[in-house]
């Protein structure tokens, strides 16, 4: 399937609708009456906006990413350390992981689509990108300033801790829980990144 395909412009009360269903069914049991259901709506009212459950969901996940880059942006202000660390946490979003933890379990599902469907791959990698840039950012800041060691690559080290950040994502969907990660972090950037010379 071709990722350029086109998709309609969402309509919030059928992003809501489809976040519902999502939580409620999951991504393989999901039906388009299942979000026509909750949208409280008929099913060929649903078609006229969206062709297929496929179309919607891609169309979902474009509302996720831009909730996302709103909620997920390294502040401006503070020590690129404090910085950083707001970074993660938005993105590891801890305090709001049980009240979500259907629509992660379902998220989840939807990656299993992506090696076979380009679209899917497409959205999914944007968000990756998004906090890669995000952690580059503030990193590269860090060792222009001074804050963090001179030898650091800004790009190795947002690869490393956008995997962390990701394999905590799919630890608490698996398993129910982290594992800690968020601690495992910490201890990376004391090492990793540390402090520079004086």
């Amino acid at each position: 399937m071709n990722g350029a395909d086109p998709v309609p412009e969402p309509t919030d009360d059928i992003m809501c609708a489809t976040y519902r269903a999502l939580c409620r069914h999951g991504y393989a049991e999901l039906t388009m009456q299942d979000i026509a259901d909750e949208w409280s709506k008929s099913k060929p009212a649903l078609h006229y906006h969206y062709d297929t459950k496929r179309g919607l969901l891609l169309a979902f996940l474009d509302h996720l990413y831009d909730a996302y880059t709103d909620r997920v942006a390294a502040p401006d202000e503070g020590t690129p350390r404090a910085r950083l660390d707001a970074l993660i946490d938005a993105a590891l979003d801890p305090p709001r992981a049980d009240a979500h933890r259907e629509l992660r379990t379902a998220l989840f599902e939807v990656k299993a689509q992506a090696p076979y469907d380009e679209a899917f791959r497409e959205r999914l990698g944007r968000f990756d990108d998004y906090l890669d840039t995000e952690i580059r950012r503030v990193v590269a800041e860090g060792v222009e300033t001074g804050t963090f060691r001179a030898d650091i690559d800004p790009s190795t080290t947002a690869t490393l801790l956008l995997t962390l950040v990701n394999g905590a994502h799919a630890r608490r969907v698996a398993l129910g829980t982290d594992g800690g990660v968020r601690a495992a972090i910490d201890d990376f950037v004391d090492d990793h990144l540390g402090e520079a010379e004086p």
